[in-house]
């Protein structure tokens, strides 16, 4: 009996194994356009294989503005245009992947596309 069960659990962990189940594994951006990610040193993802999370896709927001304005005062009704405010440039609420960027990456089952989860900072 103690065979039968250690034939079923060796033929349980060899269907497991054969699956490729999820794993973690790190990577690193080598080129954003198109976005290539090397795994482990070992070989590199084009972009079709990997799955990239809002949270990492560059989102920027243009703020600078000016309004325009009746006066009324004195020398009769003229429109006019106030002093442009706020920064001229962009203000950047997510940067996107640059390279160099070090990645936490998921694989999912079967080893056919990569979850970025995130970057990886040094502390």
């Amino acid at each position: 009996m103690a065979d039968l069960l250690s034939t079923v659990k060796k033929a349980a962990m060899d269907a497991m194994a054969a699956g490729n189940p999820a794993a973690v594994m790190f990577g690193e951006v080598i080129n954003t356009d198109p976005l290539e990610v090397n795994v482990d040193q070992r070989f590199t993802l084009p972009a079709d294989f990997l799955l990239v999370p809002e949270s990492l896709i560059h989102y920027e927001i243009d703020l600078h503005h000016s309004h325009e304005y009746t006066d009324d005062s004195g020398s009769g009704t003229s429109t006019k245009q106030t002093k442009p405010a706020l920064p001229e440039k962009p203000i950047v609420i997510r940067r996107g992947l640059e390279a160099g960027d070090k990645l936490l990456l998921l694989r999912v089952q079967g080893g056919q596309q990569y979850v970025i989860l995130d970057r990886v900072v040094s502390a």
